[in-house]
């Protein structure tokens, strides 16, 4: 009798051992009742925040009320539409992510196969091809989702871990070639956390850490009713689901516009004074200005490839003179995602002095993923730090860097002043409106910090060279200052 329950014993130990990642995905869909699942629809409400938004670089990203949050995904088909519609929660505001919020602003975003668009005011598509490959991973990162993605991976790995005192088999993966999607699921095959990692210009390898918890049922299909998201250590999303659809219908199109490729990225010259060049061509401006011996940039946004484009368009404009200085006003994602480029290419960062730990810290992070010009061949960044007031100056030509003072935007932004020009290069603090817009309802606590600094500091401003938007002249910013009602 003891040599058969030996034998038995055996067996299921052997059994236990050669249950797979493949099993356990299934099993994960098995509880979740979604075997046979195409499409989900789910709703709820929260909080969502602006990532790489924050008022400083150490603390969390901008954060707004969620009012209401609906997402639908074509399993079959991987395609998403994600609309979320958001209200101020801060006050007085803080940080970015196109504060304040008036009343509500309402986002549609979406991606189907290969291409990604977004929907604007005017319902109109606007491209999104940058952000492709992340709406494409986040479509893996819903419980079912990751079931359907582990489950027919080619080779998914398994082991055991212990997460916040509970035993965990984690499910590990990889995407498209690149993309290590880690699924920790509990005693009860129910999903608890997706860990990711995705390239970011600032931060490297990111982790994205989703977790699930709450699970109910909803029409056979057990899905979370509580999903936190992180991006870099900070909460992006706080979700509370209040009503799932099973299988619910997914309609999907692609509009004409957002089935074409990439455009490359563009930048238009456009002169502000002797030796003075805006840069635009998108929806982030730099401005180049000429010295006597080298070259000064103003602001290196979004990423490498902006960096780059700009940096050819300066080699055009001022060749055989060095690009010496590169002025980054703010920590923000969108306004330094580009600046490590500028190191690569031998330029000084000048920034506000709380920046430069900051920068320092995410200039060692590892990038692996999507390795930039600085981490194929690396080079110890210098910076010049800005406490209140900076000046580069050869004799003849001046640009004179400021602290803005009393500035919910972010609170170690710097502004750029030429006097010899009277150009005002700032970034966020005023974004100009078209040229036949009415004057805001309600001015804007940021732009009034802009008007209340060029007091102070007593600049002859005749023109703005703002880092969002047109060049316009003064008078517009002092149209936006004032009220309507």
């Amino acid at each position: 009798m003891l040599k058969k329950w030996s034998t038995v014993l055996g067996l299921l130990a052997l059994a236990g051992c050669s249950r797979t990642g493949k099993d356990v995905a299934d099993d994960v869909g098995k509880a979740m009742g979604a075997a046979n699942l195409k499409s989900i629809q789910y709703t709820g409400s929260g909080y969502i925040y602006a990532i790489g938004q924050s008022y400083q670089p150490t603390v969390r990203y901008s954060k707004f009320n969620l009012k209401s949050y609906s997402r639908l995904i074509d399993y079959e088909k991987g395609a998403s539409r994600e609309e979320d519609v958001r209200t101020q929660f801060e006050d007085p505001p803080r940080g970015g992510g196109v504060q304040p919020v008036i009343g509500e602003r309402r986002a549609v975003a979406f991606v189907s196969g290969d291409a990604a668009w977004n929907q604007g005011a005017s319902g109109a598509a606007n491209p999104a091809p940058a952000l492709l490959e992340e709406r494409q991973l986040q479509i893996a990162l819903t419980p079912p989702g990751w079931a359907k993605a582990a489950a027919a991976a080619a080779d998914p790995t398994m082991e055991s871990k212990t997460e916040d005192g509970k035993q965990m088999t984690v499910v590990t993966f990889t995407l498209k070639g690149k993309y290590k999607v880690s699924g920790f699921v509990d005693s009860q095959n129910m999903l608890a956390k997706v860990d990711t990692w995705v390239p970011n210009p600032v931060l490297g390898d990111m982790l994205v850490e989703s977790t699930f918890s709450d699970y109910k049922d909803f029409n056979g299909i057990k899905f979370p009713t509580k999903i936190v998201q992180t991006q870099g250590g900070y909460p992006i999303l706080e979700l509370n689901v209040s009503d799932v659809q099973p299988n619910a219908a997914a309609t999907i199109d692609v509009p004409d516009v957002a089935k074409s490729s990439a455009p490359p990225v563009k930048v238009d010259s456009q002169k502000l004074g002797d030796g003075a060049w805006f840069l635009a061509g998108g929806t982030h401006n730099s401005v180049l200005v000429e010295f006597k011996d080298y070259v000064a940039v103003v602001e290196g946004p979004l990423d490498e490839a902006r960096s780059l484009a700009v940096i050819a368009e300066v080699k055009k404009m001022v060749p055989n003179k060095p690009i010496k200085y590169l002025v980054n006003t703010h920590h923000h994602f969108d306004h330094s995602g580009g600046i490590r480029t500028y190191v690569a290419e031998g330029a000084t960062i000048i920034t506000q002095e709380m920046n430069k730990p900051f920068y320092e810290k995410t200039f060692a992070m590892p990038r692996t993923i999507s390795p930039d010009s600085l981490s194929k061949n690396p080079k110890e960044a210098t910076f010049i730090t800005v406490k209140d007031k900076y000046e580069l100056t050869d004799g003849s030509r001046s640009l004179q860097l400021y602290a803005v003072e009393g500035n919910g935007h972010n609170a170690g932004l710097i502004v750029a002043y030429l006097p010899k020009e009277k150009v005002l290069i700032e970034p966020d603090l005023f974004n100009p409106p078209p040229p036949d817009a009415p004057p805001p309802a309600a001015v804007s606590p940021y732009t009034a910090s802009l008007g209340d600094s060029i007091q102070r500091l007593k600049l002859d401003v005749r023109t703005i060279a703002p880092l969002h938007g047109r060049v316009v002249p003064i008078a517009d910013l002092r149209k936006a200052l004032k009220k309507t009602t």
